[in-house]
């Protein structure tokens, strides 16, 4: 199974790795991007960071980490948009959802997500749902 448990997800934030989330396509036709949440375990609180990436990938180039960021002039858009920072995991996680449109059930460990692009990007770029039939979450303005 992809998709953690609210135990492993904590679980794995306890041992210092970060989880993840495919949030599903940005942009236009002319520019199209996505989107992945990541709330990542510190030494500190946990911070919860929303990337938007150009969406340049095939079925043979999954790896997120390696677009391009989705809006170059943006200095933060490179490492990812810092969306809040939280004292404990489950306070995390509800950042994320809240600010990000986060699910609770549809988190993966680190570079999982690049899986759930593939799924993706194999389903023909789907602009309203995801492969299995999952509305897209909407992202809340955060600027």
């Amino acid at each position: 199974m992809r998709y953690l448990a609210e135990s492993f997800i904590l679980g794995a934030l306890r041992r210092g790795r970060s989880v993840e989330q495919f949030l599903g396509p940005c942009g236009s036709t002319e520019h199209p991007g996505v989107r992945y949440v990541e709330v990542r375990a510190t030494k500190g609180p946990f911070e919860v960071y929303l990337h938007a990436v150009e969406d340049v990938g095939s079925e043979s180039f999954l790896d997120l980490d390696e677009f391009p960021p989705f809006d170059p002039n943006d200095d933060a858009s490179e490492f990812g948009l810092l969306l809040g920072m939280a004292e404990g995991s489950l306070t995390a996680l509800q950042v994320a959802e809240q600010r990000a449109g986060a699910e609770r059930g549809r988190w993966v460990n680190e570079g999982i997500v690049q899986d759930e692009y593939g799924d993706f990007v194999r389903a023909g770029r789907p602009a309203r749902v995801s492969h299995d039939g999952r509305q897209w979450p909407t992202v809340p303005d955060i600027a």
